[in-house]
């Protein structure tokens, strides 16, 4: 085991990090406030290969895995543009169809997403499922089926999907949202999980802005899925295997998730400690008392912590150890989150009445953090999974 990285890894590092300083925490939230879109910074990280880092080479990507894709992200978010996206789009959605796609899927959607001229959201939550996938309602019919039911008449080939989702990301700037909805076994009639890849402008889509008490540029939307009519191919691996196909998804959206988080931490605790070697009190830095010093020094600890493990769940699900990355990707999400949490009120509390102001851009950053407690898996729910499966505790729920 290596607790060095690699040269290669150093300086993507390295460079995504100046790539972030070029666009800065600024103009992110100047983005934000106004209603806009990262779009300049998503497809320069494109067009410079680090969105597609962790994809296949032969369809555009970089040939990495899901550890050169957090520093991306994390590297980012350090600089103060934290892409949220990311978190789906290469991540949940590359992985997926690199995975189960077929070649004309991998084809068709891999190359857009690698270089950011390609979108896809991810829609998984439900208003009434929440974090239970297995009572998700949005279901894929046989368009024959659904037909002889309207009309009498209609082809095999085809699906018609209905159904809602909220709190999907991005579709505003999706070209395609990748659908967890279910189909209906004809022998039993009982719905089975799958996968499906959804054009965002196809009949019978629609979606609506909701409000939320962010800054951010990233949107959230209520998705509605009206009869959608898909091609045979829209169905992304077995229709017997989806759910397998969906936690293969997953732990990589919490591995990203923690990166997200992590970047946040090192911009708030980064700002903090410019800020309390600079701010003079008593004719001193007030970073010098150990009321300030202590907890920015306890927070860089945590922060070195919840890397090590996002690290460790990255590596692990690079090498095909399904299991053990998902074990280590909760720890690390929980980890993340709440050094997220602890470091961005620390910040404001370290600056003080300059930490409320828009001019240090600190406030604003609490929300976001405060988010990353909560998506896109909660900290009850991570605890239920480490009582169950990490230390055999009986299922409580």
């Amino acid at each position: 085991m290596r607790f060095v990285e690699s040269d290669e890894r150093r300086a993507l590092r390295g460079a995504v990090g100046e790539l972030g300083k070029k666009y800065g925490y600024g103009w992110f939230t100047e983005r934000a406030r106004s209603g806009g879109h990262t779009t300049e910074l998503w497809l320069e990280a494109g067009k410079l290969g680090y969105l597609g880092v962790n994809l296949p080479e032969e369809y555009g990507g970089g040939g990495g895995g899901m550890g050169d894709l957090s520093i991306v992200l994390e590297e980012l978010g350090a600089a103060g543009c934290p892409l949220l996206m990311m978190v789906v789009s290469p991540s949940i959605c590359g992985t997926v169809i690199t995975r189960f796609g077929t070649d004309a899927q991998k084809q068709r959607w891999l190359p857009g997403i690698a270089d950011g001229t390609t979108t896809m959201a991810f829609a998984i939550t439900e208003p009434d499922a929440g974090s239970n996938s297995h009572n998700i309602t949005t279901t894929a019919r046989r368009i024959k089926d659904v037909k002889e039911r309207k009309e009498g008449e209609g082809t095999a080939d085809g699906w018609s999907l209905s159904g809602r989702k909220v709190f999907i990301s991005g579709l505003d700037v999706a070209q395609a949202v990748l659908v967890v909805g279910r189909t209906e076994d004809a022998k039993t009639g009982k719905l089975k999980p799958a996968l499906f890849i959804v054009p965002t402008d196809a009949p019978g889509v629609e979606f609506t802005k909701i409000e939320m008490d962010l800054i951010s540029p990233d949107k959230q939307f209520s998705l509605f899925l009206d009869d959608v009519q898909l091609p045979a191919e829209a169905l992304v691996g077995s229709e017997d295997a989806a759910l397998m196909q969906l936690f293969a998804g997953l732990n990589p959206e919490r591995i990203m998730a923690s990166a997200f988080a992590i970047g946040i931490a090192r911009h708030a605790l980064d700002k903090a400690v410019a800020y309390v070697n600079e701010r003079q009190v008593w004719k001193t830095p007030i970073g010098a008392h150990q009321g300030i010093a202590h907890p920015l020094a306890q927070l860089k600890i945590e922060l070195e912590l919840a890397r090590l493990m996002m690290q460790k769940a990255a590596a692990l699900y690079d090498a095909g150890d399904d299991l053990g990355a998902g074990e280590a990707a909760n720890m690390a999400k929980y980890a993340a989150g709440e050094v997220a949490v602890r470091a961005t009120d620390q910040a404001v509390q370290s600056l003080g009445g300059n930490g409320m102001t828009v001019e240090y851009g600190v406030a604003s950053l609490v929300a976001a953090a405060r988010a990353s407690r909560i998506a896109p898996v909660s900290r009850e729910m991570i605890l239920n999974f480490v009582a169950q499966h990490s230390l055999g505790l009986p299922k409580s729920y």
